[in-house]
């Protein structure tokens, strides 16, 4: 496996607290999707290609498959909020990724931190795989850490759309 550290990336689709079967028999995963800009983050797609293609290098002595699939992705080709101008990671696991907050914090389902549209540090691991299910360079789910607010996907609102801020001095906000 390979360690790989995304930095400040955008979450889409967390599967991050309850793991989900996605068929029938399958054991349930956590997973989640991980948005990098095309444009800011080129240096940390790079990275991400070279890692991909080292860890099929090790795996298939420098002869990659035809029809390698991959869990680095084109966002252009998916028709969802905020995947425009972006690459995505899809990355999974069956135990529980570590989540925490800025300071490393530990963070809980009911902290509302993360969700769909913030921006995180992930913690994701690269590894091949080959089996009767086919041939593919996947991506692990080892960690997740709260960056900042950003636009929710789905309508969800953050705090700091909803409310204003209120001086110490004003009581107009009792009214």
């Amino acid at each position: 496996m390979t360690a790989i550290l995304l930095k400040n990336v955008r979450l889409s689709f967390p599967q991050i607290w309850t793991p989900k079967s996605f068929a029938a028999g399958q054991d349930p995963r956590f997973n989640a999707n991980f948005l990098l800009d095309k444009d800011g983050q080129a240096d940390q797609i790079k990275e991400l290609r070279a890692a991909i293609e080292a860890v099929a290098a090790e795996k298939w002595k420098g002869k990659k498959p035809g029809g390698l699939k991959i869990c680095l992705g084109d966002g252009e080709e998916k028709d969802y909020d905020g995947y425009d101008g972006s690459m995505f990671v899809s990355a999974s696991t069956k135990v529980r990724p570590v989540i925490v907050d800025q300071k490393k914090n530990p963070l809980a389902e009911e902290d509302g931190k993360p969700y769909a549209g913030c921006f995180v540090n992930a913690a994701i691991s690269l590894w091949a795989q080959d089996n009767q299910w086919g041939k593919r360079i996947n991506a692990s789910l080892d960690a997740i850490q709260f960056v900042k607010d950003g636009e929710g996907f789905g309508g969800k609102r953050t705090t700091a759309d909803v409310f204003g801020e209120i001086e110490e001095d004003d009581d107009s906000f009792l009214d």
